[in-house]
């Protein structure tokens, strides 16, 4: 397992938010797979805590549905199912929808400009099939309207809704057809907003979440 060198002990408080950062962060940006086995004394040991915080830190992972585990046989990183994409795009989708309409009439032109950044962030990384800066690129893109949105419990709801989605957006920027989509309906959302025209702004973003999700169900496995 992929893990640093041994560090020494930390207070207990600290460390369990240092182990429980460092493992979601692994399991999130794709350095532990899906269906990695992953042993609380190895984790311990390379981190230099005892096992008690890295228990902690996996029983709320595995409450995230980051890691599962069966009783006194493993614990491992969770698979990836495309139910899990059915589930979570829809939600994440219709939250989006709101967050956009809310911060419509509060992007300034220095917005436009951070959203084209993103979206030619995004075109590069696709080219260079870098599917880790490319998910980087299209969490900044849609990060503009959800902050702009002001609605703190949408934005921190949509935090933890995005956080599990970044192992499934990993997989589908693989496919650099997919991000090519991707880009092409940002500047469709980009034009909207550009105009003033929310509705076809919101439109655009609806276009790009149902499109993402079947390019992502159809991708070959």
């Amino acid at each position: 397992m992929p893990i640093p060198p041994t560090a020494p002990q930390r207070p207990r408080s600290l460390a369990r938010e240092d182990v429980y950062a460092q493992l979601s962060t692994w399991i999130i940006d794709g350095t532990l797979h899906p269906e990695e086995p992953l042993r609380d004394q190895d984790i311990a040991e390379q981190l230099g805590v005892s096992r008690t915080p890295v228990r902690e830190a996996l029983r709320r992972l595995e409450d995230e549905g980051l890691i599962e585990t069966a009783l006194n046989r493993w614990t491992r990183v969770a698979p990836l199912h495309p139910g899990q994409a059915t589930e979570l795009y829809p939600v994440v989708e219709a939250l989006e929808e709101l967050a956009l309409r809310l911060a419509a009439a509060h992007l300034t032109p220095a917005d436009l400009t951070l959203l084209r950044a993103a979206n030619q962030q995004l075109a590069q990384a696709t080219e260079r099939r870098d599917a880790g800066a490319a998910v980087a690129a299209d969490v900044a893109f849609h990060a503009v309207w959800i902050t702009r949105s002001g609605n703190q419990a949408l934005q921190q709801t949509l935090h933890g809704l995005k956080r599990k989605l970044r192992r499934i957006e990993r997989a589908y920027f693989d496919a650099a057809s997919a991000g090519q989509a991707s880009v092409a309906e940002h500047d469709l959302i980009i034009t909207a907003l550009h105009h003033g025209q929310t509705d076809q702004a919101v439109m655009a973003l609806r276009a790009n979440w149902q499109g993402s999700l079947q390019r992502l169900l159809n991708r070959p496995r």
